[in-house]
């Protein structure tokens, strides 16, 4: 098997549920402490061995490319304050990976997003990462991701066990055991099940690794709920029929993992993440100790 070096972040969304910060803002750039979000998703990825990643845009989107690009008028002020530590700092982001771009003009969904990779990935298998959920480096999911892919071939999801009634909010699994205790394999997918219909309590979350023989079932797939492409029914398909790309495993998460997907979401990963910072955890818990004392 090919060994993977590419990943393809989509990055084209509305960013509505957190407007009006999102309205001349890409959602992504929003900070989490004192990173955007989109940077600790790249961070991963080449954490992963992923040298090269796709971001798919859209309008309103250039700051993604400014913040990966350098800045030289910024780097040069710093230099000349002699502020060693922020340039570092800055020059992370634009350190990271090789970058490159593409817009998602007529927004239709994730699977949409996915097939937009196409003529950048080839015939080469991917890695998929979604913005809103921010894996903690401590548990390299995807690095275990990309070695189940290398080893079976096929594609790969990132799975997480979820309570029964937010399971309408993702993507779930049937699944059979494998003699791998993390490692499932995936029968059948449904995307947002009504409550009752899910066929297990592991909930796809946003990390893939796919063959590219996804893009031939992209390319037929119709739109399917809330009327976009769904990538969910693609792999549904791809775990179907072997025959269309080799099978779909899942890789059972049970790691540390930050969702961005909404205001209260984003709120708790910013407080996880700053109580875990060694610069600005052991101040911050004792003002939150205090501040829960007071409220409560």
């Amino acid at each position: 098997m090919r060994k993977i070096q590419k990943a393809v972040i989509p990055a084209a969304g509305l960013g509505t549920r957190f407007l009006p910060a999102t309205k001349a803002t890409p959602k992504e750039m929003l900070p989490v402490v004192d990173k955007p979000a989109i940077q600790y998703v790249v961070e991963e990825a080449a954490a992963a061995g992923l040298s090269d990643v796709l971001m798919i845009t859209g309008r309103n989107k250039r700051a993604l490319e400014d913040h990966f690009d350098r800045n030289y008028e910024l780097e040069s002020a710093l230099t000349r304050k002699g502020d060693a530590e922020r340039l570092v700092r800055v020059q992370e982001s634009s350190d990271l990976a090789t970058m490159h771009y593409v817009r998602q003009g007529d927004p239709r969904g994730l699977g949409h997003a996915v097939l937009c990779a196409e003529p950048h990935v080839g015939d080469e298998p991917f890695a998929v990462l979604l913005g809103d959920d921010l894996i903690d480096p401590r548990d390299p999911l995807l690095a275990r991701m990309t070695e189940v892919q290398e080893r079976e071939g096929g594609s790969v999801v990132a799975l997480m066990e979820v309570a029964p009634e937010q399971s309408h909010l993702y993507g779930c699994a049937a699944v059979e055991a494998t003699p791998d205790s993390d490692i499932v394999r995936v029968t059948g997918l449904v995307e947002k099940p009504e409550p009752g219909d899910a066929p297990s309590n592991l909930a796809v979350i946003g990390r893939y690794v796919l063959d590219p023989a996804v893009f031939a079932v992209l390319r037929e797939t119709g739109p399917g709920r809330g009327g976009e492409i769904q990538l969910t029914d693609a792999l549904q398909q791809l775990a179907a029929d072997e025959k269309l790309g080799g099978p779909v495993h899942g890789v059972v998460f049970r790691g540390r993992r930050y969702d961005t997907g909404d205001r209260g979401d984003y709120l708790r990963a910013i407080v996880r993440l700053a109580c875990e910072r060694e610069d600005l955890g052991p101040g911050f818990r004792t003002w939150l100790r205090a501040y829960v004392a007071a409220e409560l």
